[in-house]
C-alpha cells in the first residue's frame, strides 16, 4: 500500500481528540495531534501540534455544544496546513450486541450503533454525531469504527453472561469491557516477548483493569457499561444493586416520571460517585494528592478506595490466569502517579508483586519491579492512536 495519510477521531463525553498520521510500507508516523477539551464548560481549549511538538493552534474558545467544538477541528483539517485524509478512523466505546466487529461505517450502521446508547451513554452520543458529521463533511472518504469492545470479544462465555433473567440476557445485556483499544496498544507494544499472564490496569478518569492469557483477554473489570468494575473519576465501579434501588425510591420521592429518574439515577452513578463522590472534592488525582498533603481525611479516603479495589482486582485476576508473570500500568494515573503504582503494590508481596521504590520514581515507560519481584511490573504509556490506524489499514486493504 502506498503512504496514505489517516485520521484518527478519539471521541469523549466532554472532549474530540484526533491525530494524523502517515501509514503505509510498514510505517507509522504521526504527522499533527490535538484535541478540543471542556465541550459544554467555560474552559474550552483547542489546541494542535507537529510532530516535533510545536503548537500550531492553542485557542480558548467558547464550547458550548459539540456541534461547535467539532466544526473547529473540521475546519483546522480542511485548511492547506494539513493533508487531506485518505481514511479516517474513529474510536468507539461499544457498538451494542449486533456490532461485535471493527468495519467500515454506514449512515445504516451509524443508525445501528445509535440505537443502542444504552451501553455506552456518556460515549455513544457524541460519537455517531461526530461519524455522520464525518462522512459529511469529508465525503468520499472511507471512515471505520475501532470498537473498544472488539478486544474484548475473546471473554467466555461464564465472563460475559450476567445472572439475570434471560429475557434481558436476550436484550443483549452482558460483559462488553471498555478501554480495548488500550490493552491491545499493551499487547502490541510487548510484541514478541507477550508474557502468558498478563494483567494490565488503565488508571485514569475512567478506570479498568483486564486479565489476559497469551495476549487474549479473559476478563476484563468494567461490564455492560463504563460504569462496573473499579472505581473512577465520577463513576461508582462495581457496588451493591441494593445502593442503586435505594437511591432509585429517594429521587422517585421528588421525581414521578420514570425516565427522568432513571436520568437522574444515572447522573449520580456515573457522574457523581466514585473518586468525585467519596472526596466530595474532585475526580483529578493531582487535586486529591494536593488535598492529602493537607490532612484532608476525605481525599485519603477517596484514594484509599481506589487503591483498595484495585488491589482486589489484581488478586482475582491472578487466581483467574492461574499465576502471574506480568502487571503493566497504564493510563494518566497509572502513568504518572508515583504513589498510586506504589500503594497499589503495597502488600502483594505474597503474590509475587515487589516494586523498587527508585524505580517506580519516574513518570512514562519503565520497568519498576524490584530484583526480588517473582512479577515483572511496567509502565507502558498506551497508544491507541496507533491501533486505530493499524485496524484501518487492515479494514483499507480488505
Amino acid at each position: 500500500m502506498s503512504s496514505l495519510p489517516i485520521l484518527v477521531l478519539n471521541s469523549g463525553s466532554s472532549s474530540i481528540k484526533f491525530a494524523i498520521y502517515e501509514a503505509g510500507n510498514g510505517r507509522r508516523t504521526k504527522l499533527h495531534e490535538g484535541a478540543v477539551d471542556g465541550i459544554g464548560t467555560d474552559l474550552g481549549k483547542f489546541w494542535i501540534k507537529d510532530a516535533g511538538g510545536n503548537k500550531l493552534v492553542d485557542q480558548t474558545p467558547a464550547l458550548p455544544t459539540r456541534a461547535v467544538a467539532f466544526s473547529l477541528v473540521a475546519d483546522a483539517l480542511h485548511s492547506k496546513d494539513f493533508p487531506a485524509p485518505a481514511a479516517i478512523g474513529h474510536r468507539m466505546v461499544c457498538g451494542g450486541p449486533t456490532v461485535l466487529e471493527n468495519q467500515l461505517i454506514t449512515p445504516a450502521l451509524i443508525d445501528e450503533m445509535e440505537k443502542d446508547t444504552a451501553f455506552a451513554p456518556l460515549h455513544t452520543p457524541i460519537a455517531v454525531y461526530i461519524m455522520r458529521e464525518s462522512l459529511r463533511l469529508f465525503p468520499g472518504v472511507p471512515n471505520f469504527v475501532c470498537l473498544d469492545s472488539y478486544f474484548h470479544r475473546t471473554m467466555p462465555e461464564v465472563v460475559m453472561h450476567m445472572p439475570i433473567p434471560e429475557e434481558y440476557s436476550a436484550m443483549g445485556v452482558r460483559r462488553f469491557g471498555a478501554h480495548g483499544i488500550s490493552y491491545e496498544s499493551i499487547v502490541y507494544q510487548l510484541q514478541p516477548n507477550v508474557p502468558e499472564k498478563l494483567i494490565a490496569a488503565h488508571l485514569g478518569n475512567g478506570a479498568s483493569i483486564s486479565a489476559i492469557r497469551n495476549g487474549v483477554c479473559l476478563d476484563t473489570s468494567m461490564g455492560l457499561t463504563p460504569t462496573g468494575g473499579i472505581i473512577s473519576g465520577t463513576r461508582t465501579g462495581d457496588i451493591d444493586p441494593g445502593v442503586l434501588l435505594f437511591i432509585l425510591r429517594k429521587i422517585a420521592e421528588t421525581t414521578s416520571d420514570a425516565s427522568e429518574a432513571a436520568d437522574k439515577l444515572e447522573a449520580v452513578a456515573s457522574k457523581k460517585a466514585g473518586l468525585l463522590g467519596v472526596s466530595d472534592l474532585s475526580n483529578d488525582m493531582r487535586d486529591l494528592r494536593e488535598a492529602i498533603s493537607k490532612g484532608n481525611a476525605k481525599a485519603r479516603l477517596a484514594v484509599d478506595k481506589f487503591v483498595w479495589t484495585i488491589q482486589k482486582w489484581i488478586g482475582g485476576y491472578i487466581a483467574e490466569l492461574g499465576g502471574l508473570d506480568m502487571l503493566v500500568f497504564t493510563g494518566g494515573i497509572g502513568e504518572n502517579d508515583i504513589a498510586c503504582r506504589a500503594e497499589v503494590c503495597a502488600g502483594l508481596g505474597a503474590l509475587g508483586i515487589v516494586i523498587d521504590p527508585e524505580r517506580n520514581n519516574v513518570r512514562g515507560e519503565a520497568v519498576i519491579s524490584a530484583d526480588t519481584s517473582r512479577v515483572q511490573v511496567r509502565v507502558i504509556p498506551p497508544a491507541e492512536d496507533l491501533m486505530i490506524v493499524n485496524h484501518v489499514v487492515r479494514l483499507l486493504g480488505d
